[in-house]
């Protein structure tokens, strides 16, 4: 399109087509027929019907029936003979036959083992069963899955009737039925405890997500002054850092208390290094668990779980996999210490 032209339709951009066309000179629609008759075809920007001029002489015959153009297409390609050919199928094989290029080896004579004619008898007449046996005891191994082998090896009798030189199967999966939940009464648990119940000696919440967390400080709020529960559990109760620092509240003044766990939880270096300077207060707790938190303690945090397993004989059991070398070795040390101290301690 042409310059001329587009300038032209700008300036009648706004006026009806049919309008604008009856007020175009012949000269000009001479001249818009013969650019419209220069559009480029190879222009993927423009609709199909606007890369080329329309060649189409015919006036439409009436309005369009579908259906009855389908039916006509279809009549067409019925009519229309198939092509045949150019080679028809006669059924002829060409080729060589395919032979394998190494075929069962024949054993020669001088390497055939020849049996006792008792032996080759009751070896032909062996069952699957009995002759897996006879392989686990022979020591062979590879003819059996381990299943088997071991079945043979360990039983007097024959257990195992896969058969020798059967598919390895992994042994049937035994689902394991999930845990029930915790029952415990989290209310009723924490009157208990700030009633100094003497029937209550162990606190267990494990797993139970919707404790909030208020409840649970008030129940280390309410440990500080409880003289009869000796086991606290904490498991999986998504305590965070104010948890921790109520718990290291509590072990500064709670002088009964012997085990804590507080695995599996969501308490950072801060909240677990508060815990850990608290024991220093703390000369009656023989257990602490922390293990498995939402994220690693640090190095910092482990050199001073290793301090305080050295400055705490009473902890005798530390539950927590540390990840540096030096803290894991004061660690185990203090704990062997501190185990052989109330050892000695439990013989006067």
């Amino acid at each position: 399109m042409t310059t001329s032209y587009r300038q032209e339709l700008e300036k009648y951009r706004d006026i009806d087509e049919d309008k604008l066309l009856g007020e175009l000179s012949p000269e000009e629609l001479a001249q818009l027929d013969l650019e419209l008759q220069e559009m480029d075809p190879e222009n993927i920007m423009l609709p199909a019907g606007l890369r080329q001029r329309d060649q189409t002489k015919k006036s439409p015959t009436g309005p369009l029936d579908r259906d009855a153009l389908m039916q006509h297409l279809e009549k067409q390609a019925l009519e229309v003979k198939e092509r045949e050919d150019l080679v028809p199928f006669t059924g002829e094989k060409k080729g060589k036959p395919f032979i394998p290029k190494n075929p069962k080896r024949e054993i020669p004579k001088e390497e055939q083992i020849t049996l006792e004619p008792e032996l080759e008898e009751a070896l032909a007449n062996a069952t699957d069963a009995e002759m897996c046996d006879i392989a686990a005891i022979l020591g062979m191994y590879t003819l059996m899955s381990n299943k088997q082998y071991y079945d043979a090896i360990c039983s007097g009798n024959i257990t195992n009737t896969e058969g020798i030189n059967s598919v390895v199967q992994p042994d049937k999966y035994k689902p394991v039925p999930d845990e029930p939940p915790n029952p415990t009464n989290v209310e009723e648990t924490l009157a208990k405890i700030k009633s100094n119940d003497k029937d209550l000696k162990e606190v267990n919440l494990n797993n139970i997500k919707d404790i909030p967390i208020q409840t649970l400080k008030e129940i280390c709020e309410a440990m500080k002054s409880n003289t009869h529960v000796n086991k606290l559990s904490l498991v999986a109760t998504r305590s965070n850092d104010p948890v921790a620092n109520a718990v290291a509240e509590m072990l500064k003044e709670n002088k009964t208390l012997q085990s804590l766990n507080i695995e599996s939880n969501f308490i950072t270096s801060a909240g677990m290094m508060e815990v850990i300077k608290a024991m220093k207060q703390n000369n009656t707790l023989t257990e602490l668990k922390v293990d498995n938190q939402c994220q690693r303690l640090g190095d910092s945090v482990e050199m001073e779980m290793a301090a305080m397993l050295e400055n705490c004989p009473s902890i005798i059991r530390f539950g927590y996999h540390f990840t540096q070398q030096g803290p894991r070795a004061r660690a185990s040390i203090a704990i062997t210490k501190n185990n052989e101290l109330r050892r000695k301690q439990k013989k006067t």
